[in-house]
């Protein structure tokens, strides 16, 4: 296969690509995760990786080996397809940086695309989009809303790795490979799904309408507006995004306004019904 295309995995990872439009709320609550009685605050434990950084001239890096190989490997790879793309960046370059035999690709990737691949199928500092972490049956409405946006917002706090996954994702919709496309259909549309069965329970709602898939957009939308504008903030008001605490404030904050989000949209459903 030619290092500038990205094989599409198998079909059986799209069995719940379908529509999620006008279901009823029922089918929605029905696709919720089993219960679990964890805290929705924190995310699972993730892989420790840190930005690659740059080699100096002449400078070679440390040769490694096992595991320790396989993510060196991501790293560098993260680096360069973030910076280059994946049509511009070779396998040479990548085991290069990464300071490994470009066999080793093949060994634990299969070849480039698969190395690409795992940038976005892997939790390495973008945001998290799990049903677990909000859409348990047992949860309060606060709770699936902060597990919801505390998830999201958590990979902020790594710096320039998350700088770099968020770099990759944006490179991969202005260059698309078909990856993305992958991305939406397993894990957002899913994410989606689970948020307006959340909507649906705690606001009484029997049919999803397009409302309530405006408002689950919206309430998403206050954590990505964070990713977007980041560099925004940061050259206006830097100490808003200055280490894990003020991000932790920034969540907090979200979760009250996304909560009340869902109360006004409750409100006008509640008065419209009124009317009829």
């Amino acid at each position: 296969m030619p290092e500038n295309t990205v094989s599409r995995p198998s079909a059986v990872s799209r069995r719940n690509s379908g529509k999620v439009q006008n279901l009823p709320a029922s089918a929605l609550l029905e696709s919720s995760p089993s219960p679990s009685r964890r805290a929705p605050s924190r995310l699972r434990h993730q892989p420790e990786l840190t930005a690659a950084a740059p080699l100096a001239a002449g400078q070679k890096r440390a040769r490694a080996d096992g595991v320790e190989a396989r993510q060196q490997l991501m790293t560098a790879g993260l680096q360069l397809f973030s910076e280059k793309g994946f049509a511009k960046t070779s396998t040479r370059a990548i085991a290069q940086a990464a300071g490994v035999n470009i066999a080793s690709i093949s060994y634990y990737f299969g070849d480039k695309a698969g190395l690409y691949r795992a940038m976005f199928a892997e939790p390495l500092g973008g945001p998290e989009q799990d049903p677990a972490l909000f859409a348990q049956p047992h949860f309060t409405l606060r709770q699936s809303l902060a597990g919801l946006v505390e998830s999201f917002l958590e990979p902020m706090k790594q710096g320039e790795l998350m700088q770099q996954c968020m770099r990759i994702h944006f490179r991969e919709m202005l260059e698309p490979t078909g990856i993305w496309a992958d991305k939406i259909e397993q894990t957002i549309k899913p994410a989606h799904r689970a948020l307006l069965g959340v909507l649906s329970r705690h606001m009484g709602v029997k049919r999803v309408d397009d409302d309530l898939h405006r408002l689950a957009f919206g309430i998403t939308g206050l954590a990505i507006h964070l990713y977007m504008t980041r560099d925004i903030v940061e050259a206006i008001r830097p100490q808003l995004l200055q280490g894990p605490k003020s991000v932790d404030t920034w969540a907090a904050l979200l979760v009250d306004q996304a909560e009340a989000m869902v109360n006004i949209e409750a409100a006008r459903r509640k008065r419209q019904k009124l009317k009829c």
